[in-house]
């Protein structure tokens, strides 16, 4: 039995914005008991030229919500990046997850050989077929953004693990 497009992108992507979710919580609260302004953790990089935890958050769920949308050949969604605390990235991420999880499987049916065009007539313009698209591109650019932000908040003292990032099965 092969795998469809929907079953190797929509529960990867709800699966794991769950464990980003919690990761995020267990952030907020170790700032709360540490006696810091849980927004400083929001600003926190890796290196300079990188996103901060904010950002990471965002990016992660908009590869989620854009991936799905194209390969279900509807139109992707629009999410201000507005976000100034965690509750704001947790409405974030249950807005992704309300989207997605509001896709009809059969729309995705066909995708792994439909052309997904990014940057349509600029020199970044790439074109993939769906199977590459999410394999090669999307799937990677999201763990990516997961991961970045799960070590940002590790990196900053908040007691998370493996078990933590891969999510409650």
């Amino acid at each position: 039995m092969s795998l469809s497009m929907h079953e190797t992108s929509v529960p990867v992507f709800r699966h794991m914005l769950g464990a980003l979710s919690g990761v995020l919580a267990k952030g907020e609260a170790h700032a709360v008991e540490a006696g810091f302004d849980p927004g400083v953790l929001l600003q926190t990089r890796l290196f300079p030229d990188m996103f901060p935890l904010v950002r990471q958050v965002q990016i992660a769920c908009d590869f989620a919500k854009s991936v799905s949308a194209r390969l279900a050949d509807v139109e992707v969604p629009s999410f201000p990046d507005e976000e100034a605390s965690f509750a704001d990235l947790q409405a974030r991420i249950t807005r992704t997850l309300a989207f997605i999880d509001g896709l009809d499987p059969l729309l995705f049916e066909g995708s792994d050989e439909r052309e997904i065009v990014l940057r349509p007539g600029t020199p970044k313009e790439r074109r993939f077929d769906g199977r590459g698209y999410l394999l090669q591109y999307g799937l990677p650019q999201f763990f990516f953004h997961v991961t970045t932000a799960y070590s940002l908040l590790r990196h900053n003292g908040v007691p998370v693990g493996k078990l933590d990032f891969m999510g409650a099965r």
